[in-house]
């Protein structure tokens, strides 16, 4: 049975202008793969970064207990040294700033990845290689100019050198060609392969899953979790879409 890494008691969010997320009740256990998906606007990526500590939401009930840990009220600064992990849908691009020192940066924070420069240069040159990942990048500027695909996996990058016990990954499979859909599935599993961690998939679509294998998978409309399962929802929502699950909402309005 898994240890339960993160557990979501009751959450209710938004922000200051509207009410997003409604009483959300979600467990999360070391070396499960949970997936969330919905319409557009459902609330899946709204308690991504509630759980990262995203300041743009408020909790306005229940907790978050990370690791057995209460950490409803901590920073997100604090959250991700606790080893929470957000991988957002559109990474930004931040000018001035090299790709290999803002990785090296991040790395000496946290004191259980303490390497030399030679280890981690070659670590970070051994899990470019692994992603198909120009070492070039790593001396330009943080995502300026780069592809939606390299963005992918630049947040991939971060990933596995980071080794946080909670991977949220939003939307990773947007904007991806069949390729890099492949070698950023191929890191996901490579990451969780490892057993003692867990992910958070938040998706539209099942292409993914045709390469990452679901523990659970969870449907959101209107901010509430409306269904859960295991790949046979999955193909289901395929087949189907959420058009049923919205009539039905919409009903118990």
């Amino acid at each position: 049975m898994a240890t339960e890494l993160l557990r979501v008691n009751g959450i209710s969010a938004g922000t200051e202008e509207k009410s997003i997320l409604h009483s959300i009740d979600l467990s999360i256990g070391d070396g499960q793969a949970h997936v969330l998906m919905g319409p557009n606007g459902a609330g899946k990526s709204t308690l991504g970064r509630v759980i990262m500590g995203d300041p743009t939401y408020m909790i306005t009930d229940g907790s978050l207990i990370f690791n057995g840990e209460d950490v409803t009220e901590l920073a997100a600064d604090k959250r991700s040294l606790a080893g929470i992990f957000l991988s957002y849908q559109a990474p930004v691009e931040v000018p001035g700033v090299p790709l290999y020192s803002f990785l090296r940066t991040i790395t000496q924070m946290r004191p259980e990845l303490k390497m030399t420069a030679r280890q981690f240069r070659q670590r970070v040159g051994q899990i470019s290689d692994q992603l198909e990942l120009d070492q070039g990048f790593l001396m330009r500027e943080l995502n300026v100019g780069f592809s939606g695909g390299e963005k992918k996996k630049v947040e991939m990058l971060q990933l596995l050198l980071l080794q946080p016990k909670l991977a949220i990954l939003d939307e990773t499979d947007s904007g991806l060609d069949i390729d890099a859909l492949r070698i950023v599935s191929e890191g996901v599993n490579r990451y969780s392969a490892q057993g003692d961690r867990a992910v958070m998939l938040i998706t539209h679509y099942t292409r993914i899953l045709r390469y990452i294998e679901p523990t659970f998978v969870h449907v959101f409309v209107d901010g509430r979790i409306v269904d859960q399962g295991g790949r046979e929802l999955a193909d289901k929502l395929e087949a189907e879409g959420y058009e049923a699950y919205v009539k039905a909402a919409s009903a118990n309005a």
